[in-house]
């Protein structure tokens, strides 16, 4: 088969060309999914800034929605009808690790090593035409979801589980740090879980955007001491939950200071520069809080998220920022890393 296909290429810092290359085939146990829609993540915006030095030129794409365009053998066409709506899960799952077999499999020692043999430019290659996938990796997702909606799949999934991390009860206080995409996702799966939702960021557009996401109390850390603020609207506690969204270490500092005693705080985002920070030893003695992290969609939380687009229980609308033709990537990907953008998608 010598097909050919388009792919959105990173090619240099802040340059991305459409190349033509091979057009995939499944095998056994693979699914070839067409591509509708793919959003911009922030480690494609990071590796089209070259904050993150990935080889170039690379294909990324991992927010994606497409439909099963043909199957490989092995794969049961009662289940993976021809053109049958489906999301990914593109990281791997090898089951047999010390991780997979105690149901961590968003720690998989294999989650980066994907089947890149079909791939003329390396990457995730959620940025194409066509991708092939295991049939484990696709998940069957409503027609009538729209595609710039389902999407989300795996941005929600991969905040599904920080939000089992934090293990919300019915009353809690609950603080996210930080208003971009993945801080609103968490005021909206908070809000579903029956807690006081409490967001600090310093942008007022942000904010109204949070409290209309269903944010109960928000603060503007530039004016106010968030730890301070925090403690003063929990009588002096501090909050049984706080989530770090942002990539910044003194405001994951702050995180661990407005965290209540029994409290649990995860740090949801990646550092970007990584500075450590003290905590005391004897306040985690005395408090009994926990501090831990949290990255990447478990087969749960990504079963989980789908369920909750498919049955519109989230609904992301209000964190699209833009759609963009695969002609207009270069476009997209500016927008993308602009401050006051949540997602943006383009159409394949």
């Amino acid at each position: 088969m010598n097909e050919k296909m388009k792919v959105v290429a990173i090619a240099d810092e802040r340059k991305v060309e459409i190349k033509e290359v091979r057009k995939p085939a499944p095998k056994a146990d693979q699914i070839l999914m067409k591509i509708k829609e793919c959003a911009i993540c922030t480690w494609e915006q990071r590796t089209y800034t070259r904050e993150s030095r990935m080889p170039l030129p690379f294909v990324g794409g991992h927010e994606i929605v497409g439909e099963v365009a043909a199957l490989g053998t092995g794969v049961n066409e009662k289940e993976f009808p021809i053109g049958k709506k489906i999301v990914a899960r593109l990281i791997n799952v090898c089951g047999k690790c010390y991780f997979c077999r105690r149901g961590e499999e968003n720690l998989c020692v294999e989650i980066n090593n994907l089947d890149s043999s079909e791939m003329e430019i390396p990457g995730t290659g959620g940025m194409g035409e066509y991708l092939v996938i295991s049939a484990s990796q696709a998940y069957q997702i409503p027609d009538e979801i729209p595609d710039e909606k389902a999407v989300f799949a795996e941005p929600l999934a991969c905040v599904l589980n920080s939000i089992e991390k934090g293990r919300i009860e019915l009353g809690d206080d609950v603080v996210v740090l930080g208003g971009g995409i993945m801080g609103m996702l968490h005021v909206m799966c908070a809000k579903l879980s029956g807690a006081r939702v409490i967001m600090s960021e310093p942008d007022a557009e942000r904010r109204r955007i949070a409290g209309a996401l269903g944010c109960d109390i928000t603060c503007n850390p530039l004016e106010t001491d968030p730890v301070e603020f925090i403690k003063s609207v929990t009588e002096g506690r501090g909050a049984e939950v706080v989530f770090n969204t942002t990539p910044i270490s003194q405001v994951a500092k702050q995180a661990v200071q407005m965290t209540a005693y029994m409290g649990r705080c995860v740090m949801y985002s990646s550092q970007h520069p990584d500075k450590p920070f003290e905590i005391s030893p004897n306040w985690l003695h005395n408090s009994e809080a926990v501090i831990t992290g949290a990255v990447s969609p478990s087969v749960r939380s990504f079963n989980r998220a789908v369920n909750l687009l498919a049955k519109s229980i989230i609904n992301p609308e209000k964190l699209i920022s833009g759609i963009y033709t695969m002609e207009k990537a270069d476009e997209a990907f500016e927008a993308a890393v602009r401050p006051d953008t949540f997602r943006i998608i383009i159409k394949f």
